[in-house]
């Protein structure tokens, strides 16, 4: 009986370890497509410090970094994601009462040609509307822009709101344009576009499935009920 228990015990100590193990686990996803399993990712200047599994480290150029997926936990018994049925283009919808920087986030979606709604939601779930909001890996501000992100939409100053919005709903439109798929434009903003290239669709990783249903979920929300911001597009042509 003893020797039972503490079989089980022992059982129970590696599982948790390996579950420990198994959730520091991380992707760094660089702009050239290339993918490197990494423990953690430290912005540390304009350099990005990747640990490596082996108790290594690799330091890079940030911009050289398109995203760090925070958890690298598959998700393959979630049900698939359905294609968005909401228009992520703009339209003149004015954001709720009360909306943080409603009036930049339209700006910026207009320009973008996004749904103001659409942008707003991005926002809430990246950032929950902090503009001081920073990763340890660097991604920063209200849309949560990655170095490279900002360096290829020439946002100078990440901690400016406007600029900050501009460059995340620009990025946002190009995956758009890209993957011409909102539910794959959100996977590749939250994983990389190499990532969902990769997988020909959605990744199957837990943060970036729940980033995508989270967008979505308060965007596009299944059955409209008040909970979210936007709603279906069959409804909105119906009020216009």
């Amino acid at each position: 009986m003893t020797r039972s228990i503490r079989g089980r015990s022992l059982l129970t100590v590696a599982v948790v370890v390996l579950a420990s193990v198994t959730a520091q686990a991380k992707l760094a996803v660089f702009v050239d497509g290339r993918v490197l399993k990494v423990t953690d990712a430290v912005l540390e200047g304009d350099r990005i410090r990747l640990e490596l599994p082996s108790g290594g480290r690799l330091v890079v150029p940030a911009t050289r970094v398109d995203r760090i997926v925070e958890d690298e936990v598959p998700d393959p018994a979630s049900p698939p994601i359905p294609a968005s049925v909401c228009d992520p283009a703009w339209r003149n919808e004015p954001l709720p009462p009360g909306t943080p920087f409603a009036d930049a986030i339209t700006e910026a979606a207009q320009k973008a040609h996004l749904h103001p709604w659409l942008l707003a939601a991005l926002v809430q779930t990246e950032s929950a509307f902090d503009p001081w909001a920073l990763s340890r890996a660097g991604a920063a501000g209200l849309t949560q822009l990655m170095p490279a992100a900002a360096a290829d939409h020439g946002v100078r100053d990440v901690w400016d709101v406007s600029e900050n919005l501009r460059g995340g709903a620009e990025h946002l439109r190009g995956l758009l344009d890209r993957f011409g798929d909102l539910t794959l434009a959100l996977a590749a903003y939250n994983a990389g576009a190499a990532t969902v290239e990769r997988y020909h669709g959605i990744p199957p990783y837990r943060e970036t499935r729940s980033f995508v249903r989270r967008v979505l979920s308060v965007f596009c929300p299944p059955a409209p009920d008040g909970s979210g911001i936007a709603t279906k597009t069959s409804e909105r042509k119906g009020r216009s």
